[in-house]
């Protein structure tokens, strides 16, 4: 059955207290939105994120990178309900599942939202919750569930009685819903409430009114809802998304030395017997081979490969790059915009200079393979040094090396003697 998903993320998030759109504040280098986007791709074939405050650079980032995914615009912005009514006309002739999701809960995963899925189609569901149990359901909505354990209704804690207080099972925001059964209850929904909005919740009302089948899915990992409104939420996901990722590495044969220091983005890949030596940050994308050591005190900034056997040292910082196997940068070097071969060496305090500020260009630097990089050396983009070549300490190289060559541009040395003496 065809699945499209409907994301928001028109809200102005407050609390946030920024100029940047809640929904595109990062984690380990990665948006909000981006973690929500990546996690229903592979089971949505198209996306719909209802943009409205900063709708433009919600926009420009949706359209920049994601091909599956397309914006709509809703203003004003008058509630939940009446932003998943925006995609009614691109869902016209529909005849699927549509997921429905919030922009700024990063932690849930495509395997939840696949068991989710699952579980709408077995129950034959026509509108189908995704739930979950806090010990503490204070301002959640609580899920009240018939005798035949399908979904009564949701009653938000402001509406709901003493005895419904005591409901440990909430609403974690997500639904599923058989589109052509529910879609008309987008244009019946009514804002007769304090806050004169269209609210979603109010379409299980609509679906048991039409005698529909409506269920709850509960959600065994109650972090995966965990939505960011403030800067503290933010770091509190921050944590909880870096301690998952670390212990599935662990499980799969990476070392962390100290995991309490060591931050590794959800969509870093990192082979078996790496060791991961302590207050290394690695954000972005990237793939390390097996068999490396990393840091300690090192900085993967994304779209980073590393192949077996490689050490990236202590104050080095890599970027945009590819090292090839049995590669070293020992300490105090920065890699930016390269591609470095096998077996080379490179020395400490040695710099790629990408970057060209007059017309914002970032230009590459090539390393061949078995290169020699001497300490404190500056390679200046575009530069290539060709297989087996040296490159003296303290060089700045400007121009292309040949194979087994040695580059040098060292000033010579001065000695005079007993100058200090004039100055005792």
């Amino acid at each position: 059955m065809e699945i499209k998903s409907v994301i928001l993320a028109a809200g102005k998030g407050t609390r946030m207290k920024s100029n940047t759109p809640k929904v595109l504040h990062k984690i380990m280098g990665k948006t909000l939105l981006g973690y929500v986007l990546d996690n229903v791709k592979n089971i949505s074939e198209e996306s719909f994120v209802i943009v409205g405050h900063h709708a433009e650079d919600v926009s420009k980032f949706v359209k920049n990178n994601y091909v599956n995914a397309k914006t709509v615009l809703q203003t004003p912005q008058l509630g939940t309900g009446h932003a998943v009514s925006m995609v009614c006309p691109y869902l016209s002739d529909f005849d699927g599942l549509v997921l429905i999701l919030c922009g700024d809960t990063p932690l849930i995963t495509e395997e939840t939202l696949k068991k989710f899925v699952e579980y709408h189609i077995s129950c034959g569901s026509d509108l189908t919750v995704m739930s979950t149990i806090f010990e503490d359901p204070t301002n959640y909505g609580r899920i009240v569930r018939e005798k035949d354990n399908t979904l009564k209704c949701i009653v938000e804690e402001k509406d709901a009685t003493a005895e419904e207080k005591l409901i440990t099972e909430v609403n974690a925001g997500i639904y599923c819903l058989n589109w052509k059964k529910i879609s008309a209850a987008f244009s019946q929904l009514t804002s007769n409430n304090a806050q004169g909005e269209y609210y979603l919740t109010d379409i299980i009302a609509w679906g048991k009114s039409q005698n529909l089948c409506v269920n709850a899915f509960i959600l065994e990992n109650n972090e995966e809802i965990y939505g960011i409104n403030s800067r503290q939420n933010l770091a509190t996901a921050t944590k909880i998304m870096n301690e998952r990722k670390l212990n599935s590495l662990m499980d799969n044969g990476v070392t962390i030395v100290d995991p309490s220091s060591t931050w590794i983005s959800e969509d870093s890949e990192i082979g078996a017997d790496t060791i991961i030596y302590p207050s290394t940050y690695i954000e972005g994308k990237n793939k390390i081979g097996s068999n490396c050591q990393i840091g300690p005190c090192a900085h993967l900034r994304g779209d980073v490969e590393i192949a077996d056997n490689c050490k990236i040292g202590n104050f080095v910082e890599v970027k945009k790059s590819k090292i090839s196997n049995n590669t070293n940068a020992g300490h105090l070097s920065y890699i930016g915009d390269s591609e470095v071969g096998s077996h080379v060496n490179i020395g400490a305090g040695t710099i790629t200079a990408n970057y060209n500020p007059l017309n914002k260009i970032k230009s590459k630097t090539v390393l061949g393979d078995n290169v020699k990089i001497g300490s404190n050396t500056v390679l200046v983009a575009p530069v290539q040094v060709e297989e087996g070549a040296n490159v003296g300490a303290g060089s700045v190289i400007t121009k292309n090396i040949p194979k087994w060559a040695l580059a040098i541009t060292r000033a010579p040395l001065r000695t005079i003697e007993d100058w200090v003496k004039k100055y005792i």
